[in-house]
């Protein structure tokens, strides 16, 4: 199990679309997703609706994708630094 965990982390850091095909625990996980965001903004949809409610999380995601707005929490897609990430 330990092993599989790690292959799953091992692929969300190298292709943000494998968090789709996570855990749930890896899905979770804030450095895993923050991993996956970097590469894959809107691998965000694929997070936990905790980590979706990060502002972190999320600012890192719709920086590299503004797309990603769409799939955080309702507080972040009203929050202007969030969004002004998201368009520029």
């Amino acid at each position: 199990e330990e092993l599989q965990s790690d292959r799953e982390l091992a692929a969300v850091r190298q292709r943000g679309k494998a968090m789709q095909h996570a855990s749930e625990e890896l899905q979770a996980d804030r450095v895993a997703v923050l991993a996956a965001v970097r590469q894959r903004g809107r691998a965000l949809e694929h997070a936990s609706e905790e980590l979706q409610s990060d502002r972190k999380v999320v600012l890192a995601a719709v920086q590299q994708d503004g797309w990603a707005l769409q799939c955080a929490s309702e507080e972040l897609r009203a929050d202007r630094e969030v969004v002004l990430a998201a368009v520029q």
